[in-house]
Protein backbone atom coordinates (compact mmCIF):
# COMPACT_ATOMS: atom_id res chain seq x y z
CA UNK A 1 0.00 0.00 0.00
CA UNK A 2 0.97 3.41 -0.44
CA UNK A 3 2.27 5.80 1.68
CA UNK A 4 0.44 9.25 2.49
CA UNK A 5 -0.18 11.13 5.69
CA UNK A 6 -4.22 10.30 5.66
CA UNK A 7 -2.88 6.02 5.86
CA UNK A 8 -0.41 7.10 8.47
CA UNK A 9 -2.74 8.21 10.45
CA UNK A 10 -5.16 5.52 9.83
CA UNK A 11 -2.48 3.05 10.65
CA UNK A 12 -1.38 4.78 14.05
CA UNK A 13 -5.08 5.69 15.38
CA UNK A 14 -5.57 3.52 18.21
CA UNK A 15 -8.34 2.57 20.89
CA UNK A 16 -6.66 3.71 24.05
CA UNK A 17 -7.85 3.07 27.68
CA UNK A 18 -5.49 4.86 29.46
CA UNK A 19 -5.33 8.79 29.79
CA UNK A 20 -3.26 11.44 31.23
CA UNK A 21 -5.55 13.02 33.37
CA UNK A 22 -4.26 16.91 31.62
CA UNK A 23 -7.35 19.03 30.26
CA UNK A 24 -7.89 18.81 26.65
CA UNK A 25 -8.32 22.78 25.03
CA UNK A 26 -11.85 23.23 24.10
CA UNK A 27 -10.79 24.48 20.60
CA UNK A 28 -9.32 20.64 20.05
CA UNK A 29 -12.37 19.08 21.44
CA UNK A 30 -14.67 21.52 18.91
CA UNK A 31 -12.03 20.78 16.11
CA UNK A 32 -12.87 16.72 16.63
CA UNK A 33 -16.46 17.85 16.19
CA UNK A 34 -16.50 20.13 13.46
CA UNK A 35 -14.71 16.98 11.69
CA UNK A 36 -17.62 14.80 12.37
CA UNK A 37 -20.25 17.54 11.34
CA UNK A 38 -18.29 17.86 7.77
CA UNK A 39 -19.20 13.76 7.21
CA UNK A 40 -21.66 12.91 5.17
CA UNK A 41 -25.06 11.57 5.71
CA UNK A 42 -27.53 10.04 3.68
CA UNK A 43 -29.86 12.81 2.23
CA UNK A 44 -27.84 15.01 4.07
CA UNK A 45 -29.86 14.79 7.17
CA UNK A 46 -27.25 15.62 9.43
CA UNK A 47 -28.48 13.01 12.18
CA UNK A 48 -25.77 13.05 14.64
CA UNK A 49 -25.51 15.57 17.93
CA UNK A 50 -23.00 15.84 20.15
CA UNK A 51 -22.99 15.96 23.73
CA UNK A 52 -19.30 16.74 25.15
CA UNK A 53 -19.08 15.96 29.06
CA UNK A 54 -15.67 17.51 30.11
CA UNK A 55 -16.56 18.78 33.87
CA UNK A 56 -15.17 16.33 36.66
CA UNK A 57 -18.37 16.73 38.33
CA UNK A 58 -20.80 15.85 34.81
CA UNK A 59 -17.94 13.05 34.10
CA UNK A 60 -18.56 11.23 37.58
CA UNK A 61 -22.29 11.37 37.05
CA UNK A 62 -22.54 10.26 33.68
CA UNK A 63 -19.66 7.68 35.02
CA UNK A 64 -21.71 6.73 37.11
CA UNK A 65 -24.76 5.99 34.90
CA UNK A 66 -23.07 4.68 32.66
CA UNK A 67 -20.35 2.17 33.64
CA UNK A 68 -21.96 0.15 36.50
CA UNK A 69 -23.44 -2.94 36.90
CA UNK A 70 -22.86 -5.11 33.99
CA UNK A 71 -21.29 -2.15 32.25
CA UNK A 72 -18.20 -2.12 34.46
CA UNK A 73 -15.80 -3.62 31.70
CA UNK A 74 -16.15 -0.01 29.94
CA UNK A 75 -15.19 1.89 33.83
CA UNK A 76 -11.87 2.75 32.21
CA UNK A 77 -13.78 5.21 29.96
CA UNK A 78 -14.34 7.23 33.48
CA UNK A 79 -10.83 8.42 33.68
CA UNK A 80 -10.59 10.07 30.56
CA UNK A 81 -10.83 14.15 30.68
CA UNK A 82 -13.54 13.98 27.71
CA UNK A 83 -16.48 11.98 27.13
CA UNK A 84 -18.27 12.50 23.84
CA UNK A 85 -21.63 11.24 23.88
CA UNK A 86 -22.80 10.76 19.90
CA UNK A 87 -26.11 10.88 19.72
CA UNK A 88 -28.62 10.57 16.84
CA UNK A 89 -31.54 12.59 15.99
CA UNK A 90 -34.03 10.00 14.57
CA UNK A 91 -34.99 11.41 11.20
CA UNK A 92 -38.03 9.86 9.24
CA UNK A 93 -36.57 6.27 7.42
CA UNK A 94 -35.93 6.64 3.73
CA UNK A 95 -37.65 4.05 1.64
CA UNK A 96 -38.13 2.31 4.92
CA UNK A 97 -34.47 2.49 6.19
CA UNK A 98 -33.51 4.10 9.27
CA UNK A 99 -29.84 5.08 8.53
CA UNK A 100 -28.78 7.31 11.54
CA UNK A 101 -26.86 4.58 12.79
CA UNK A 102 -24.34 4.64 10.14
CA UNK A 103 -24.98 8.59 9.54
CA UNK A 104 -23.48 8.66 13.42
CA UNK A 105 -20.72 5.53 12.65
CA UNK A 106 -19.05 8.04 9.72
CA UNK A 107 -19.29 11.27 11.94
CA UNK A 108 -17.79 9.41 14.37
CA UNK A 109 -15.30 7.90 12.72
CA UNK A 110 -14.24 11.56 11.28
CA UNK A 111 -14.34 12.42 15.03
CA UNK A 112 -11.49 9.98 16.39
CA UNK A 113 -9.28 10.30 12.92
CA UNK A 114 -9.44 14.02 13.66
CA UNK A 115 -8.68 13.75 17.35
CA UNK A 116 -5.97 11.57 16.04
CA UNK A 117 -4.51 14.10 14.11
CA UNK A 118 -3.85 16.47 16.67
CA UNK A 119 -2.36 14.07 19.46
CA UNK A 120 -5.15 12.62 21.18
CA UNK A 121 -6.30 9.16 22.05
CA UNK A 122 -9.68 7.73 21.69
CA UNK A 123 -11.97 4.92 22.13
CA UNK A 124 -15.31 3.49 21.45
CA UNK A 125 -17.79 2.59 23.65
CA UNK A 126 -20.76 0.77 22.79
CA UNK A 127 -21.10 -1.23 25.84
CA UNK A 128 -23.17 1.10 28.50
CA UNK A 129 -26.36 1.33 30.38
CA UNK A 130 -28.36 4.16 27.36
CA UNK A 131 -30.93 4.77 29.05
CA UNK A 132 -29.22 5.77 32.66
CA UNK A 133 -26.68 7.79 30.38
CA UNK A 134 -29.76 9.48 28.14
CA UNK A 135 -31.24 10.46 31.82
CA UNK A 136 -27.81 11.84 33.20
CA UNK A 137 -27.17 13.73 30.33
CA UNK A 138 -31.09 15.05 29.81
CA UNK A 139 -31.09 13.39 26.48
CA UNK A 140 -34.26 14.31 24.59
CA UNK A 141 -36.50 10.83 24.01
CA UNK A 142 -36.72 10.73 20.65
CA UNK A 143 -32.55 11.36 20.46
CA UNK A 144 -30.80 7.87 20.53
CA UNK A 145 -27.07 7.39 22.43
CA UNK A 146 -25.39 5.55 19.19
CA UNK A 147 -21.72 5.65 21.50
CA UNK A 148 -20.01 7.01 23.77
CA UNK A 149 -16.31 7.97 22.72
CA UNK A 150 -13.74 8.78 25.41
CA UNK A 151 -11.26 11.22 24.45
CA UNK A 152 -7.53 12.35 26.25
CA UNK A 153 -3.90 12.53 26.01
CA UNK A 154 -2.79 8.97 25.61
CA UNK A 155 -1.71 8.07 29.33
CA UNK A 156 1.05 5.54 30.09
CA UNK A 157 1.43 3.15 27.82
CA UNK A 158 1.16 -0.30 29.00
CA UNK A 159 2.91 -3.25 27.47
CA UNK A 160 3.18 -2.10 23.09
CA UNK A 161 0.24 -4.40 21.58
CA UNK A 162 0.52 -4.76 18.12
CA UNK A 163 -2.91 -4.54 16.13
CA UNK A 164 -3.07 -7.78 14.24
CA UNK A 165 -5.04 -7.64 11.11
CA UNK A 166 -6.29 -10.38 8.97
CA UNK A 167 -4.52 -10.13 5.51
CA UNK A 168 -6.23 -7.76 3.27
CA UNK A 169 -6.35 -11.03 1.01
CA UNK A 170 -8.99 -12.72 2.87
CA UNK A 171 -11.12 -9.73 3.17
CA UNK A 172 -11.43 -8.17 -0.41
CA UNK A 173 -12.59 -10.12 -3.91
CA UNK A 174 -12.70 -8.63 -7.18
CA UNK A 175 -16.08 -9.17 -9.15
CA UNK A 176 -17.61 -11.78 -6.95
CA UNK A 177 -16.89 -13.67 -3.51
CA UNK A 178 -13.60 -15.58 -3.36
CA UNK A 179 -12.23 -14.30 -6.43
CA UNK A 180 -8.46 -13.03 -5.25
CA UNK A 181 -8.20 -9.39 -5.74
CA UNK A 182 -4.79 -8.52 -7.78
CA UNK A 183 -2.01 -7.42 -4.96
CA UNK A 184 -4.22 -7.89 -2.32
CA UNK A 185 -1.65 -11.11 -1.41
CA UNK A 186 0.74 -8.61 -0.29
Amino acid sequence: MSASPFMDLVRARASVRRYDPRPVPLADILSAVEAAHLAPSAQNTQPSRFVVVRDPEALERLSRAAFSGIYLPTRFAARAPVIVALCANRVRPIQGKASYQLDCGVAGEHLVLRAAEMGLATCWIEWFDRRRTRKALGIPRLVEVVALIAMGYPGQPAAERRRVRKPLSSIVWLDEWGNSYPGSEK
